[in-house]
């Protein structure tokens, strides 16, 4: 059987808990970016749910957004939803709040309960996309909706505008 490295195993254990029969693959490749995760997987970068930590300026708050990989994140469209300035996260915050390095954030299994989760309205154009799981070569797929489910997040627009 093979074995995991921790923080990979510990999202395939988040998975089991959701009931989801999703599986951690790591890859010989970096998936640490949309670019590099459609390449490893062989798949198109839209189907890769992209997990970017901010915080709010004025409260600290986390906030969640997983993007599909083609898209440029709309901060403007963000902030009107947080109800604040948003500002991006550096690496010992998404840590802290997650438990996950940055380019292996998953959208589940994190330390600290993230409120201000929001999923890119494209993503649901594909059955199923590929997320990170926990290291910078290690993802899973899911389908969209479970996706939307396990994260109990709020589907909107957050592509910038061209």
């Amino acid at each position: 059987m093979e074995t995991l490295a921790k923080s990979a195993f510990a999202v395939q254990n988040e998975l089991r808990k959701l009931n989801l029969a999703c599986k951690v693959v790591e890859l010989p490749n970096s998936t640490r970016t949309a670019i590099d995760a459609a390449e490893s997987i062989g798949w198109d970068i839209s189907q890769i749910a992209k997990s970017l930590i901010f915080k709010t300026k004025h409260t600290n708050k986390p906030v969640l957004v997983i993007s599909s990989g083609t898209n440029q994140v709309d901060i403007k469209l963000i902030e009107a939803l947080a109800n604040d300035i948003i500002i991006k996260a550096d690496a010992n915050f998404a840590r802290d709040i997650t438990g996950f390095g940055i380019g292996g954030i998953p959208p589940i299994g994190h330390k600290t309960t993230i409120e201000l989760l929001y999923i890119d309205e494209d993503l649901l154009k594909s059955e199923e996309v590929w997320a990170a799981a926990g290291t910078a070569n290690a993802v899973f797929s899911i389908t969209s909706t479970d996706l939307v489910k396990a994260t109990n997040g709020r589907v909107v627009k957050i592509k910038e505008a061209k």
